[in-house]
């Protein structure tokens, strides 16, 4: 049996607070006798109720709609708790005060405690059994929220991978009618590009280390087809490698830079992918010295935007919420900057 003792002292506290909150009351209707008395009482015999409630409840097989005691456990375990809570916290304050509630002179005082006690026990009860079965239910929320990321994600993904496929066939296509030997070479590489990332690109995250592994893959099959107009760079601080992400997630601002800014330039250029944090955000940047992006497309809304631009926008928010974030801009003094910041998980 484990038990969350966090959970018990908080439990505790609660009680104590509802004991004290009785015993202010009580007062008010009695307030010729002393507050100190009423406030042991209401202590004693809450802390004991409470006490044989919370850890008699482990004792039992418990529901998993309600983590309370199923079946007649579940009634019977409150109503035991309140009378032994009761009887061992009235003789706890009785020795303390050198009263006798038991005597025929505290007779009527008895009655009073023993209806407080049943009254504020069973609704102090039903609130720790509402209060945990929010819990429960909040948790189930929560998970069934996790499961429906991670599929919104490998959906993303799965419209993702055959849109990098497929610009990476077109390529090839090109490249048959004006050098074969390159296309087989293109080929070759394409075949090990596919073998070493379509199996692990499969899961919802993975590290940044693995991210830039297939970059280098991605970019060593593009410098194939585009020879010496192609130069690249990838910085990955040692201490970041280890931090995970969604799988991809940078590939197709790599495709953008290549497609839009390198291609249509003779000359070609180089691309510069690098990663550095910030305080509680890291931020992922591909740099390229190409042609640049036209003004419209970055002042085009958020939501717009090409397929690639669109997928990192959905997959961000998907896995960060409004904590994740794209932006483009130009880069000086030619080409165009995508960097990419989410929170930073250790």
């Amino acid at each position: 049996m484990t038990i969350d003792w966090i959970h018990k002292l908080r439990h505790l506290l609660q009680t104590l607070a509802f004991c004290l909150a009785i015993s202010a009351i009580q007062y008010a209707f009695q307030p010729e006798k002393p507050y100190e008395i009423a406030a042991s009482y209401s202590l004693a015999i809450g802390t004991l109720t409470w006490a044989f409630i919370d850890f008699g409840r482990h004792l039992f097989p418990s529901s998993e709609a309600t983590g309370w005691p199923a079946g007649a456990a579940g009634l019977t375990l409150p109503l035991v708790g309140i009378v032994l809570g009761h009887l061992g916290g009235t003789s706890l304050a009785d020795a303390w005060w050198g009263f006798s509630s038991w005597g025929a002179s505290g007779r009527t005082q008895l009655r009073v405690s023993i209806g407080i006690t049943l009254l504020a026990g069973l609704a102090i009860n039903y609130y720790f059994y509402i209060n945990g079965k929010s819990a429960l239910l909040q948790s189930k929320v929560n998970e069934v929220r996790g499961q429906a990321t991670e599929a919104q994600l490998k959906l993303l993904q799965t419209q993702l991978e055959p849109h990098m496929l497929f610009n990476t066939l077109a390529n090839l296509r090109a490249l048959i009618g004006s050098d074969p030997a390159r296309a087989q070479h293109m080929l070759d590489r394409l075949v090990a590009y596919l073998r070493a990332t379509l199996s692990a690109s499969r899961a919802s995250a993975h590290s940044l280390q693995a991210e830039f592994d297939r970059l280098r893959d991605y970019l060593e099959l593009m410098t194939v087809r585009m020879g010496p107009r192609l130069n690249y760079s990838l910085t990955l601080p040692p201490e970041l490698a280890h931090l995970t992400m969604p799988p991809l997630l940078l590939q197709p601002l790599v495709e953008n830079a290549i497609k839009h800014g390198l291609e249509p330039q003779v000359q070609g250029g180089s691309i510069t992918v690098c990663a550095s944090v910030d305080g509680t955000l890291i931020t992922l940047q591909v740099l390229d010295t190409g042609v640049g992006l036209s003004a419209d497309v970055f002042e085009q809304p958020a939501g717009q935007g090409g397929f690639g631009l669109t997928q990192v926008r959905e997959r961000l928010a998907t896995t960060y919420g409004s904590a994740g974030a794209i932006k483009i801009e130009p880069n000086k003094p030619i080409g165009t900057s995508a960097s990419v910041t989410f929170p930073y998980k250790a």
